[in-house]
């Protein structure tokens, strides 16, 4: 298969083991494209899309040593790129902490006293932090983990919800050379207690309480849940919120701001090697065991600042809102570290974006002149849900683009977009990424048509194809697996503690790197992502394995087998269905139903909670015993009559 560049196809490769033979063009003959807006083009920094791939491609290490150098570094590389895939080392010999090109070069510069964070909580309380402001509260939380003997390698679980304090963290710990590992704050104690394992985390940064539609979640009571009898846990800071304030077990638990709040305002950046260890970030498998991903300090700041600063086309007075979570690699590579090296002045908002009124997300780009919004396909839907009336009450005049990843972007809610939220004067543009690539990887830049239904071009730097299960090119609109050729610099450089593992992405179709979704292009080159190939749902953009929920539902006592799938959800993309068998001595009735729906909740967190669950006799299975959770799937769609007996519907 050609490169896109050549207006053949290119996209990001499928770990399953299952490739979609059937021809997709009667589906997709009819597929609605725009040109890109005048206003948008006139005022974006890339206007040629191919001009700035064929670049990239024809000298790909120049190509990122000029990006590089836009950065401070405390010793430069002297070589851009070492080794084969996937073993390749970036900017090798270079020197820096990242820490340093977000918050120091910004306040001991020009950028001094602007806004690096504005955040809104849920009912409407602000605060704002200067680049000045945010560094002296990074270096304070610094001192306090250093106090507690957090030092460079060490690894500290970061509970916390989308606030100040939460960021923060994220770069304290980097700032000392320490490895965040952040767990989203809506995971139950099962998944959060198997991070810490995992990581090895000494030390726990939680807080008391998250709030969300008006209602707490009793995050420190998670916490205690999880390190019940874990020794490896050392201490647990914990920043309490409420009033009166919790108590605090004195032997291993300390208040966030009696350690932090004294401490002084400036601490030296710990010098790291540019392919030393940044951060873990956990995302779910096809196996029940999170895969640690694990990033670097070199690569991934260079790659993050300049695929967040493409895509989304920063500018100096840009007020840029995200929203996603520090828990997911979005809040990560495009709240925390992509803006914040390229200078942009970054809106976060704990709460749901529905409450208090469906109108409150535009209410918030009214009143603080929001620039860029990033979002998810399942937030648009919500929106669409509501109806355009809530838009249409606000001056979205200072909106430009909005951008949407993490789930396929429908064309329906793509179109109501464009036409409620953007009106004519703001692009709303999609793209594709994932965990482990780290950045947006395929993507409709601002200066590009829109094709409806798909995510767009391998952005510049990046290589892709969509193949069938023996590595041959499939034509257009055929499904195939999307996989990636070569590597990119912010690329995870491991599973943590599983080398085997990392390296298993690369042996599917070798050379390539596959990334477990089946995708379609078109004549153009433009990619649709259609879905996981693997057993790893997409509920509302989070990726949740099969196996996980499985392994929460057989952990009841009542239960002896399960088997999850996901199936499409008008809202979610897709929602969680279990199918379950009981042990003998156990009858099932609704009372049982929701106490296994909560089971899981408990377990795993909201986000993995089923929607629908049925009592069933018997799972089918394949003859070593592995139950055919496609099976289970085509029967429950209808796709093909089938023997699954309920015992109650």
């Amino acid at each position: 298969m050609t490169s896109p560049s050549d207006n053949g196809q290119q996209g990001v490769g499928a770990a399953g083991n299952a490739t979609p033979a059937e021809d997709f063009k009667q589906l997709l003959e009819k597929e609605k494209r725009f040109p890109p807006l005048p206003n948008i083009v006139a005022a974006a920094d890339v206007k040629d899309y191919q001009a700035l791939y064929d670049e990239a491609a024809s000298d790909f290490e120049e190509f990122w040593d000029k990006i590089a150098r836009e950065f401070t570094w405390v010793k430069p590389w002297t070589r851009v790129m070492e080794g084969e895939v996937p073993k390749t080392k970036w900017f090798v010999d270079g020197k820096l902490n990242i820490t340093m090109n977000c918050l120091d070069r910004h306040a001991n510069g020009s950028r001094a006293n602007k806004r690096a964070l504005i955040w809104v909580g849920e009912d409407g309380t602000e605060r704002t932090y200067t680049f000045s402001e945010l560094l002296a509260l990074t270096c304070q939380i610094a001192n306090g983990l250093k106090s507690l003997g957090v030092k460079k390698g060490d690894r500290v679980c970061v509970y916390l919800p989308l606030t100040p304090e939460g960021v923060a963290t994220m770069l304290a710990c980097a700032r000392l050379g320490a490895i965040h590992s952040v767990v989203y704050a809506g995971l139950g104690s099962s998944a959060l207690r198997s991070r810490i394992e995992d990581a090895h985390a000494r030390v726990v940064v939680t807080t008391d309480v998250g709030y969300r539609r008006g209602k707490t979640t009793p995050l420190k009571a998670i916490v205690d849940e999880a390190v019940e009898g874990l020794d490896i846990v050392d201490k647990i800071v914990v920043h309490r919120r409420e009033t009166p304030a919790i108590p605090l077990d004195g032997s291993r638990e300390v208040d966030f701001y009696e350690l932090c709040g004294s401490q002084p305002t400036t601490c030296d950046a710990e010098v790291m090697e540019s392919e030393d260890p940044l951060f873990i970030l956990y995302t779910s498998g096809s196996t029940g065991t999170p895969k640690g991903c694990m990033y670097v300090h070199g690569g991934y700041m260079v790659g993050t600042a300049y695929y967040t600063r493409l895509a989304f086309d920063l500018k100096e007075d840009d007020i840029y809102w995200c929203m996603s979570d520090i828990g997911w690699i979005v809040g990560h590579s495009t709240m925390v570290y992509g803006p914040w090296t390229n200078g942009t002045t970054v809106l976060i908002r704990e709460g749901s974006p529905d409450y208090p009124d469906p109108g409150v997300a535009w209410s918030i780009v009214e009143k603080y002149g929001v620039t860029k919004v990033f979002t998810a396909p399942t937030a648009v839907r919500m929106f669409m849900k509501f109806g355009p009336e809530y838009p249409r009450a606000h001056n979205l005049d200072s909106l430009r683009i909005v951008i949407c990843a993490g789930e396929p972007l429908n064309p329906e809610a793509h179109l109501w977009a464009m036409e409620h939220i953007g009106r004519g004067k703001a692009a709303v543009l999609d793209n594709w990424w994932q965990t482990e690539t780290a950045g947006p990887t395929i993507g409709t830049l601002p200066c590009m048509e829109i094709h409806l239904g798909r995510a767009g071009k391998p952005l510049p730097g990046y290589k892709a194809h969509i193949l069938n299960r023996e590595g041959e090119p499939v034509p257009p609109y055929h499904g195939g697996l999307l996989v990636l050729e070569g590597v990119w610099p912010q690329m995870f450089r491991t599973i943590w503690g599983n080398e085997d593992r990392y390296l298993e992405y690369w042996r599917i179709i070798p050379p390539y790197y596959t990334v477990g979704d089946v995708a379609t292009y078109d004549e153009d080159g433009y990619i649709a992502v259609l879905g996981r190939s693997d057993d790893v749902m997409n509920v509302a953009g989070h990726r949740i394995g099969t196996a996980d929920v499985e392994s929460a539902l057989v952990s009841h006592t009542a239960v002896a087998e399960a088997g999850v799938i996901g199936k499409p959800d008008p809202l979610k993309g897709e929602s969680i269905k279990a199918f379950v068998t009981l042990k003998v001595g156990y009858t099932s009735s609704d009372d049982l139903r929701i106490e296994l729906i909560e089971h899981v909740r408990r377990e795993l967190g909201p986000i993995a909670t089923p929607s629908e669950l049925d009592f069933v006799t018997g799972l089918p299975k394949t003859r070593s015993g592995k139950i055919m959770r496609r099976v289970i799937k085509a029967r429950e769609m209808g796709v093909e009559p089938g023997d699954l007996t309920t015992i109650e519907e």
